[in-house]
């Protein structure tokens, strides 16, 4: 097993408390070539690739009006570059032995529209529709390809929104506003699981999301409705008129 990540310190801390079975690697996925090349080294070193797990992704979250080009560069380059690139190169080692398992990390956001969240919610969407259309043209190769749409989970992303402006405010206090009782990593990672068992393509995580998601498929126009009033009120929070 390889764990990934650009906190060297962390994954090597996460890769310790697996045992010998993992194996740390510090890496800024943004960077062109470098994951490829570490799907590379890993085949080289394991001799083949079961599961590949894009799971790196930062939360931009704040109005329309303090979403500068920059935020728009970091959320392509990190959650939908990084993941189409991961997959490509899974792909790529994959098909020829007719075996294995992509899963790549979208959102509830990329399931409905989440004003304030611009960057984010256009990256998601983009990342399940990557996944759904990518899984079709995998199936004749009998390479499975999933998407993970969790609704709000408790991790530091929550605490940790990029480059917050006068107007972001808490994501904390709005995602517990609209999901009382936040998602653990473990639920989600067990969710990950039994939906790669099951074959599910979208893979919704949590009684929230999963009936957010039924009410976007049936009335978009109510779930617009539900996501104006919520903007209001959040817009109101954090003083912007």
């Amino acid at each position: 097993m390889i764990v990934a990540d650009r906190d060297e310190a962390a994954v090597t801390a996460l890769a310790e408390s697996l045992g010998d079975r993992a194996i740390a690697v510090g890496i800024d996925v943004t960077e062109p070539g470098a994951v490829p090349a570490l799907v590379q080294r890993t085949v080289q070193r394991e001799g083949r690739l079961d599961l590949m797990a894009n799971n790196a992704g930062a939360l931009l979250y704040g109005p329309v009006e303090e979403v500068e080009e920059r935020h728009w560069d970091q959320a392509l380059a990190l959650n939908l570059r990084a993941v189409i690139d991961g997959s490509q190169a899974a792909y790529a080692v994959m098909a020829p032995r007719r075996a294995g398992v992509i899963l790549n990390t979208g959102s509830l956001a990329g399931l409905m529209v989440s004003p304030r969240q611009l960057p984010y919610t256009t990256t998601k969407h983009a990342v399940v529709a990557y996944s759904r259309a990518l899984a079709i043209e995998a199936r004749a190769r009998r390479v499975r390809v999933h998407v993970l749409c969790p609704g709000f989970v408790d991790t530091k992303l929550l605490d940790e929104p990029l480059d917050p402006g006068e107007h972001t405010g808490s994501f904390r206090r709005y995602a517990h506003s609209l999901q009382p009782r936040l998602l653990t990593a473990d639920e989600v990672a067990g969710a990950a699981l039994r939906g790669i068992e099951r074959g599910r393509t979208i893979i919704p995580v949590g009684a929230f999301t999963r009936a957010i998601w039924a009410v976007e498929r049936l009335s978009p126009a109510l779930m617009d409705a539900g996501s104006r009033f919520a903007t209001r009120r959040e817009n109101e929070k954090t003083g912007l008129r």
